[in-house]
């Protein structure tokens, strides 16, 4: 708490020399942001909610590689890639679910639901080129959003305004990397479409961590007279990343770039193949058309399906997911006296079917059948929210009614009878009110989410299903101020988050995962973003920026049958983390420097070991071609890690025979054209 203190005292000492990025410009004022983030469509700085704006800007500040660096420089939140392909979003804590891809997080692309009704996402499917912005909602969105006591991610691939041309874009770094991309946009009157194409690979830093991703997408934007817009969305990726494996804290210092070693009883990571290939295919639409001058409807409809290959030293996984649903949502916007009523009404419905199949892995290849099963599961819910603005007040009051059920039966070795599990009439509130004070406002509000486990928690590595396992709930609290003082811009939250049946992660001998509850956690923490254009003079412009995360977070009562954890850090959470940067332009060019501090954290309940303290520094220098005249076409170079330090970006927390640690990248660099015509 000392630490804590000081450092909060310190980045407000230096508030005149730190700031954080804006999305467009430089000299872009961070409260003129305007958020989708529970349906309000409005500037950020009157949205009574934590949220996080990740645009083109911050994330051009890095290489194209990954979105890591760019998601890791705003506060409470962590984007780990334990291997090239491998992501885990952590929002607030919320890693301790997600061994592999995303969970206990809500994603939606282009209006899309994009998280599986089974509860999990696969946001390494996406490529670097398919996002042009983040909306990154802090604790639970489930009053609008359904299940989840992570928070909401929504992410938009199409940016404001598309002009006709063509873009292409090339990349090479480090350890063989290659990144191309190939865009055509076509903008006419009332149609806007955009048909790119991405190619990356690369050999990884460590043994048995190379990566290859192709991604096909089509996105269009089309106005269908006064009032209708509809919005379509296509997306084929085929990815293949291969796993290396944890290491002990021994071997990650011997030699980082190793491969898991084999012992008498598993093979190596290398000699069993270990990776992953994952197809997808989306397929969506949106439309929303106004009925009269105070009532809107939106209808989202999709289809997608993703199936996947993974052997690995337990066995050869073989899974296939088609999925489909939809939201439809009906807004009505009435003049109330001197106020202004904001009323949103409607339901989201997902239904899914999982094939999984399990071999023998014979050195990466399918031997002798272990066995099969097949789960079926559907998510519903119903939301409804209001927003009454007056004067100076907003108030807002959303809940949704949240349904799951899932059907499971395994056919082989032998037919076992077909098990449910349903979690329903599961409610989930929200309220808040803000408090425009000038060029800043203050709010307050409090949410209470719920999280059903998803089926790779339910259906734990090689085993049976878990009916002992119950979903997540919790209330949120959270007080933040956002605005301007003078120049200084700057977003400030205060939260508490009481989970209850907190769901953790296990890892077996053998890489295994299985799961348990463990009983009430408490999160509490502070996040802080600074940003200051402190120079502006004709076509020189200089920009700092800080982020600043304090996470105190505790089992309050957990006990393991003879181990009593409470009053422990929770894993795998940082308890200080602070980014900062700044951005310089001179004509043509600009660089761009940036820091990362992440303080050590515990890597089991028991806190008995604990990682490294990493110092990250990373830098870019970028070169508008003279003779082209868009912005987009530059000559750019960069280094990550510039301090060559040894470190880890993921770990596996509470992992068997303290296989810890996922070593990240030393020094590498990067150099690169991106053009448009």
């Amino acid at each position: 708490m000392k630490y804590f203190v000081c450092s909060t005292a310190l980045l407000l000492a230096l508030s005149p020399c730190f700031a954080q990025q804006p999305d467009s410009s430089l000299t872009q004022s961070l409260p003129e942001v305007v958020v989708r983030s529970f349906e309000q469509n409005r500037r950020l700085r009157d949205v009574p909610a934590a949220i996080n704006v990740v645009g083109s800007q911050a994330l051009n500040r890095f290489g194209p590689a990954s979105l890591v660096p760019a998601v890791n420089s705003t506060p409470g939140v962590r984007l780990e890639e334990r291997s090239p392909g491998s992501y885990r979003f952590n929002i607030r804590g919320s890693s301790l679910r997600s061994p592999f891809g995303v969970r206990n997080v809500k994603v939606y692309f282009n209006d899309i639901p994009y998280t599986l009704p089974g509860g999990t996402t696969y946001l390494n499917q996406l490529g670097f080129y398919n996002i042009q912005s983040l909306e990154i909602i802090k604790g639970p969105g489930s009053s609008l959003y359904g299940p989840g006591t992570g928070g909401v991610v929504l992410i938009e691939s199409l940016p404001g305004q598309l002009q006709t041309g063509v873009q292409a874009d090339y990349t090479l770094g480090s350890y063989n990397s290659h990144n191309a991309h190939a865009a055509v946009n076509l903008a006419g009157e009332g149609s806007q479409n955009r048909i790119s194409y991405q190619h990356q690979q690369s050999d990884g830093y460590r043994q048995q961590s190379a990566l290859k991703r192709d991604v096909a997408s089509w996105a269009g934007r089309y106005q269908l007279g006064s009032g209708t817009v509809l919005r379509t969305s296509f997306l084929y990726g085929n990815l293949f990343y291969e796993t290396p494996g944890a290491l002990t804290a021994a071997e990650f210092k011997t030699n980082p770039r190793a491969a898991r070693p084999g012992t008498p009883t598993q093979p190596s990571a290398i000699i069993a193949r270990a990776s992953i290939r994952q197809e997808s295919f989306l397929a969506g639409a949106s439309l929303e058309h106004k009925l009269s001058d105070v009532l809107t409807h939106k209808t989202v409809l999709y289809g997608a399906s993703t199936s996947l290959r993974n052997p690995n030293l337990r066995g050869y996984d073989q899974s296939t997911e088609p999925h489909f649903g939809g939201r439809t949502q009906l807004s009505w916007s009435p003049q109330v006296g001197t106020g202004t009523l904001q009323v949103q009404g409607g339901a989201e419905g997902q239904w899914g079917s999982s094939d999984i199949v399990n071999f023998k892995n014979l050195n990466g290849k399918p031997d002798s059948l272990r066995y099969r099963d097949d789960v079926r599961n559907r998510q519903a819910l119903v939301f409804a929210q209001a927003i009454y603005a007056l004067d100076q007040w907003q108030f807002t009051a959303g809940a949704s009614i949240n349904s799951y059920k899932l059907a499971y039966q395994r056919f082989a070795p032998q037919t076992s009878g077909q098990q449910n599990r349903s979690f329903n009439n599961e409610f989930a509130g929200r309220l808040a009110l803000l408090r425009k004070l000038g060029n800043s406002s203050v709010y307050a509000s409090v949410a209470r989410g719920f999280s059903p486990p998803s089926i790779s928690e339910l259906l734990p590595t090689g085993g049976a299903i878990n009916n002992s396992l119950s979903p997540e709930t919790g209330i949120n609290y959270d007080l933040g101020t956002r605005g301007n003082f003078g120049k200084l811009q700057y977003d400030l939250n205060l939260f508490y988050f009481a989970l209850q049946n907190t769901i953790v992660q296990r890892r077996d001998a053998a890489g295994g995962d299985f799961y348990l509850n463990s009983g009430k956690t408490s999160q509490k923490g502070l996040e802080l973003a600074l940003q200051y254009p402190f120079f502006h003079k004709g076509n020189t412009r200089a920009n700092a920026w800080a982020s600043f995360t304090h996470h105190a977070f505790k089992y309050r009562n957990f006990k393991q049958l003879a181990n009593d954890f409470s009053g422990n850090r929770i894993p795998g959470v940082a308890p200080n983390s602070l980014a900062a940067g700044t951005d310089v332009q001179i004509n043509r060019f600009s660089v761009q420097l940036s820091y990362q501090y992440i303080d050590a954290l515990p890597l089991n309940d028991a806190n008995t070991e604990r990682s490294g303290i990493n110092h990250l520094m990373n830098a870019q220098v970028q070169y508008r071609l003279p003779f082209l005249k868009e912005k987009e076409s530059r000559l750019y170079a960069g280094a990550d890690n510039l301090f060559n330090q040894r470190y880890a970006l993921g770990y596996d927390i509470n992992a068997f025979g303290g296989r810890y640690y996922n070593a990240a990248p030393k020094r590498n660099y990067f150099v690169g054209l991106s053009f448009s015509l």
